[in-house]
């Protein structure tokens, strides 16, 4: 199902009790919510699921509960990554796949590798994995950035290295890959507000934040921009951008999960060291949302 590996991916959260739980009830309305509105396939266990807090059980039954309720319907792409290389191939190999489409690997973390030491990870991960590969660059988060040469020659030299999430904000470098990489090789933007004119530069789709919230409108817009209907989606385009723009005021998730409370969705609790957004953020977002209506032209 790789192949089918395109367009609108949404990058789950993970609902909590107030009591600090697993809302597996809210997680389900999501994921029914994100594939009835149009999404193309399903992120589990990224940053955005807080997959930093969860224990190793957690994040089993995470994983299992949502492998259940996708059914099929969508490919399921997994995160797994860190910054000890031996560690995430020991988890690759001890695990099953069943169910999982394709790993979404960030870049370590914290270590700041050199690219020799990016390269050599990634080989690794690729040699062990057992699904196909998509590379996660945000050196926002990691310091840590793969570089277009780094990229390139890794989509080159393993055939399941299929794609990589750019988050870089660095479009001259993400310009280079679009340019440069091998025929099957994808890219997915790794940043809402920049979607839309990557889309336009040759990108394959989007990891989402918003898409949470917005499957509808934000897949309206990447569909429409891949079939090169530029008008059409950069109406939805700029009809969210304020909406992105305050989403990730106070962080991520922070932001989308005060956006999905406000929707009915989930409750707004997060783990530590992750808090709720604060209450100027708050109230900008529910206006924004209480205020948003589709443009006529996806209706």
């Amino acid at each position: 199902m790789s192949s089918e590996i395109k367009g609108t991916g949404v990058a789950l959260i993970t609902p909590f009790h107030i009591y600090g739980t697993i809302d597996f009830t809210s997680l389900g309305k999501i994921v029914e919510h994100v594939i009835s509105k149009g999404v193309d396939f399903i992120v589990a266990l990224g940053t955005t699921s807080e997959a930093a807090t969860l224990s190793k059980d957690e994040k089993h039954a995470v994983i299992e509960y949502i492998i259940e309720v996708v059914d099929k319907r969508v490919p399921i792409v997994m995160g797994v990554g860190g910054n000890n290389t031996q560690e995430v191939i020991d988890y690759i190999k001890s695990n099953s796949f069943d169910g999982i489409d394709c790993i979404l690997s960030v870049a370590p973390y914290y270590n700041k590798p050199q690219q020799k030491g990016l390269y050599y990870h990634f080989k690794n991960i690729a040699t062990a994995s057992p699904v196909p590969l998509i590379l996660y660059n945000v050196p926002g988060r990691t310091c840590s950035n793969i570089d277009t040469e780094t990229t390139i020659r890794l989509a080159h030299e393993f055939d399941n290295v299929i794609g990589i999430k750019e988050a870089s904000g660095d479009l001259i470098q993400i310009m280079q890959i679009i340019k440069k990489r091998p025929k099957n090789f994808k890219v997915f933007s790794g940043d809402d507000a920049l979607t839309f004119p990557l889309l336009m530069l040759g990108a394959d789709g989007v990891i989402s934040v918003i898409a949470n919230a917005f499957p509808k409108e934000f897949s309206f817009m990447v569909n429409n921009s891949l079939k090169g209907n530029r008008k059409k989606a950069g109406n939805i385009h700029y009809s969210l951008i304020d909406i992105i723009q305050a989403l990730f005021e106070d962080g991520n998730p922070s932001g989308i999960k005060a956006m999905l409370d406000i929707l009915g969705l989930c409750s707004n609790n997060l783990r530590l060291p992750l808090v709720k957004v604060n209450k100027a953020t708050h109230n900008k977002l529910q206006q924004l949302v209480e205020n948003y209506s589709s443009p006529e032209v996806i209706n």
